[in-house]
């Protein structure tokens, strides 16, 4: 039977000897909800990012999955022809490469003193993202670091893999980045969408650990923002013991991306919380976007779920 002692801080379980309530410091809510990182990298100039996923795990106390991806070449005039010898021995240089990456980082990580597994996969770029994308369903985040991001064959299928096969959240770490999920202040972009929602809610933890919370809604000029359905975000948030501070940014000709940015950087963000996506796959392949160019340029992690 339990009841409760303000007293005592908390439940006492009469009989059992237990106390719960305030017990667990409250910048440790993140690193109870991530028990499993995955990380995703290329053969060649990936120290960065494993180290990145290395400092998050040891931060968490997490399992560290770690894939290493080499993308088979394409023969010259294309599949379906008679490949040459150089393609063939193209191919066997690429796998013995992974293969020597795979026992480097299986020796970092066991340095590390973390609980990890190393796997390696040799694809075709076609099939890359739904193999990542299955991988990292296992895990409760996916790590992309800056290496990744400046390897163009392997960072779209990276990207795409986690964000649309894994329906886990994404954190992006860009260059000069300390990836951790206790930053200081979050800025929360708020839209509205379902994909906003899913970030939000998968950051729950995050924010409720952060000191400040800053929920950016950026409006085109109109004055109801704040009577549509996109404020009642703060209410949800409340509801997990967040306080926030709502920013109303007006475009002015801006773009949202670059308006995002910019807040971002006023008010000393750690990190951004964001849905990816939120228009089709195909119009932000052919016309770029917010998460595009947010990926792209953000200076600091971006916490993406689509």
């Amino acid at each position: 039977m339990a009841r409760f002692d303000p007293a005592q801080g908390g439940l006492q379980y009469a009989g059992l000897g237990l106390r719960l309530g305030h017990m667990v410091p409250q910048t440790r809510i993140a690193a109870m909800s991530c028990r499993s990182v995955f990380s995703v990298i290329g053969i060649d100039q990936c120290d960065r990012d494993i180290l990145n996923a290395i400092h998050l795990c040891r931060e968490l106390d997490a399992h560290l999955s770690v894939q290493i991806v080499s993308l088979v070449p394409t023969p010259m005039g294309g599949y379906g022809v008679v490949v040459s010898a150089a393609w063939l021995l193209e191919r066997e240089a690429d796998i013995a490469a992974m293969k020597k990456r795979e026992k480097q980082i299986i020796s970092l990580v066991q340095t590390a003193g973390l609980k990890a597994d190393v796997d390696s996969y040799y694809c075709e770029k076609d099939w890359a993202d739904e193999i990542i994308g299955q991988r990292a369903r296992f895990s409760d985040l996916t790590i992309i670091g800056p290496d990744l991001l400046h390897q163009p064959a392997l960072k779209t299928p990276a990207l795409s893999g986690a964000l649309f096969h894994s329906g886990r959240p994404t954190l992006v770490v860009p260059t000069g980045a300390r990836a951790t999920l206790h930053p200081h202040k979050v800025m929360l972009a708020w839209d509205g969408r379902i994909e906003a929602v899913r970030a939000a809610r998968e950051a729950i933890d995050v924010m409720a650990a952060a000191v400040d919370v800053h929920v950016a809604i950026v409006d085109d000029d109109s004055d109801d923002v704040f009577d549509s359905p996109r404020a009642n975000i703060t209410a949800y948030l409340a509801r997990h013991g967040i306080k926030v501070k709502v920013d109303r940014l007006r475009t002015c000709g801006r773009t949202v991306a670059d308006l995002l940015r910019q807040h971002a950087s006023e008010i000393s963000a750690g990190m951004i919380v964001m849905g990816a996506y939120g228009h089709s796959r195909l119009r932000e392949r052919l016309f770029g976007g917010v998460t595009r160019t947010m990926i792209e340029t953000s200076p600091i992690p971006i916490f993406m779920m689509r």
